[in-house]
């Protein structure tokens, strides 16, 4: 299991509706090396965002196991899981969650302060920002960036801890081409400048392809693994 940092056993999901159950996942058992970048395709419904989910310890499956660098994240309290998932994972959406009343900066830092506050936390996120190319950008609201730089912004906060793993829910889902590559690009530099683990959801083939390899889902089951040549 050492090889692997992200690992599941068994994982099912159930959601339970006044009048139904929908069994999103459904016995999922994956392994996934470190240092490894994996796109995960399937049609709206086939299980993919709740997949991230849990395993990123958003959501708590209904049945199996998450392991993420050998830790099993379902047994820690609220408390552990907040401060594990701060520090080991990193969450890059499709929409941005961006605070709409703090700078670029300011937003950047929240996952740098919420368990700790040192003098270095401020000089790494603006060398963070530089390096995604928003150095004028630095003291802008959010509403002030296109969405493009907003989403540099989001991928910023997602890495300023150093995660070791960083889960993206269709991360160019509203970008237009000419953005959705200056974003894989920088997810692609930073798993092979950082050997950051990258778990990513696609609808988008040309997205998948700067991964290593794509898991294709369909009705809550992973069904078929494609390597990238």
């Amino acid at each position: 299991m050492n090889d692997y940092i992200i690992k599941t056993e068994n994982l099912h999901k159930i959601y339970h509706t006044k009048t139904d159950k929908v069994h999103a996942l459904k016995g999922i058992s994956i392994n996934i090396k470190k240092g490894d970048m994996v796109a995960v395709m399937g049609p709206s419904g086939s299980g993919k965002s709740t997949f991230l989910h849990l395993l990123g310890g958003l959501d708590k499956p209904s049945e199996g196991r998450v392991y993420i660098d050998n830790q099993d994240i379902n047994s820690l309290d609220d408390n552990q899981l907040a401060k594990f998932r701060n520090e080991k994972i990193g969450f890059v959406f499709q929409f941005h969650y961006l605070l709409p009343e703090l700078s670029t900066l300011e937003n950047v830092l929240i996952p740098a302060r919420l368990y700790r506050k040192t003098k270095d936390d401020y000089k790494k996120a603006v060398n963070l920002l530089e390096d995604l190319g928003l150095k004028d950008r630095i003291n802008h609201l959010p509403s002030e960036l296109s969405g493009g730089e907003q989403q540099r912004v989001a991928i910023a906060r997602a890495i300023i801890n150093a995660p070791d793993v960083v889960i993206a829910d269709e991360p160019t889902g509203n970008l237009d081409s000419d953005n959705t590559k200056k974003v894989m690009n920088i997810l692609k530099q930073l798993n092979e400048n950082n050997n950051t683990t990258i778990v990513l959801a696609t609808h988008d083939k040309e997205v998948a392809k700067y991964c290593r390899y794509i898991l294709y889902m369909k009705d809550g089951k992973i069904v078929d693994k494609e390597f990238i040549s």
